[in-house]
């Protein structure tokens, strides 16, 4: 099957993760994806560890973001560098980017700048708060951005502090929706001839995420949302959703009616409970008293009880335990990558299939200039 974006190319001027994982997505669609990255050092996140796990001499982190792109070494503050700059602009259909305001018009990669080249691209960038918001320039980063949001207040118990993710949730939303908007601009390029800037920002991409409880606060006359005092899921969930331990691990239960939980826990004092209460009133108290009772047997044993009566739970897995339990390989959601030096490793496959069909590709990121000689680029 042919890619749907096979024929586009796309010059990836962005660095660390919200931008360059749009460019992923892109690429994994079929898209030609070039990385330029700055002369000397490249892209930052090249030496951005999590771990010391290094593939060719680089973060596993830089690996996983930029592969299947082909990478440009240039210094953008050279003349020579520019003027090969423009001749690329000329062939490509999209650029991107995730400066610091200011930066991409000095080196001549704003927008502007950009559409006077080719005025059919589709320019797409991240920022972290906005060109011209009262807050841009503070730094883009993503724990800052998820502490400005208000999500730390959604996880955890109530009396806990804030609680971030575990995850750059910020970076991921943003590059998520910039590969959205990308979309949609090359449709409309296609229809009309004519470019256009596509632009969103850390702060409002992670507000997006939380748009079902923010139309719940903006129409209730700003009220706060309240955390569970005990196994808080989602604070405008009642009992029983959340996650409970059992003997042996833990087990997640979604919304369902309590007394039919009782029920078929054979858990005679919930029953009773739940005649004088409201589950409203008491969510956490009923909480209390499933996690007392599900600590007397097994997840297993619970699984098997709940699941046939169309309970909505399942067993809680660390990464261990999922791949124990087959989900990368059913799912085909692990592939292996092919390092330009010849280093084999796995990663995820991009999610989307398309009449059925899964989309991988085997190749990994770029060495830093790895594809200089092929687009007759010479050492200076």
């Amino acid at each position: 099957m042919i890619k749907p974006l096979e024929g586009i190319r796309v010059l990836d001027c962005s660095q660390f993760l919200s931008a360059p994982s749009a460019g992923l997505k892109l690429a994994d669609l079929g898209a030609e994806v070039i990385k330029i990255e700055k002369k000397g050092g490249g892209d930052i996140c090249r030496q951005l560890y999590v771990s010391n796990f290094k593939i060719d001499n680089d973060s596993s982190l830089f690996h996983a973001i930029n592969r299947n792109k082909k990478g440009l070494e240039l210094d953008m503050k050279t003349e020579k560098a520019q003027i090969f700059f423009k001749k690329l602009v000329k062939t490509a259909d999209v650029v991107l980017i995730n400066f610091r305001p200011g930066v991409a018009r000095k080196l001549n990669l704003d927008a502007e700048s950009i559409h006077k080249i080719n005025p059919k691209i589709v320019y797409g960038e991240i920022t972290g708060y906005g060109e011209n918001s009262p807050w841009s320039s503070w730094p883009g980063q993503d724990l800052l951005v998820q502490g400005m949001s208000g999500i730390c207040y959604l996880n955890g118990d109530r009396e806990q502090d804030p609680l971030p993710f575990g995850l750059s949730m910020a970076d991921l939303a943003a590059g998520e929706h910039l590969c959205q908007g990308i979309l949609a601009g090359l449709f409309n390029a296609q229809r009309t001839g004519e470019g256009c800037v596509i632009q969103t920002e850390l702060l409002t991409s992670l507000m997006d995420l939380q748009f079902e409880s923010f139309t719940t606060f903006l129409n209730n006359g700003n009220e706060l949302p309240v955390r569970s005092g005990f196994h808080n899921a989602n604070p405008y969930l009642d009992a029983p959703y959340g996650i409970y331990t059992t003997k042996n691990g833990y087990l997640a239960i979604a919304m369902c009616p309590i007394t039919k939980l009782a029920d078929l826990l054979d858990y005679q004092e919930l029953a009773n409970f739940i005649k004088t209460h409201t589950v409203e009133q008491d969510s956490d108290e009923i909480k209390r008293m499933l996690q007392t009772k599900l600590l007397t047997q097994p997840t297993e044993h619970w699984l098997a009880i709940l699941q046939p009566a169309d309970i909505w739970c399942t067993k809680v897995l660390n990464w261990q335990q999922m791949d124990n339990a087959g989900l990368f390989e059913e799912l085909k959601m692990k592939q292996e990558i092919h390092s330009s030096e010849g280093k084999h490793f796995y990663t995820t496959r991009c999610p989307i299939r398309i009449d059925g069909e899964i989309f991988t590709s085997e190749k990994g990121a770029p060495t830093l200039g790895e594809d200089n000689v092929k687009f007759g680029i010479k050492e200076e």
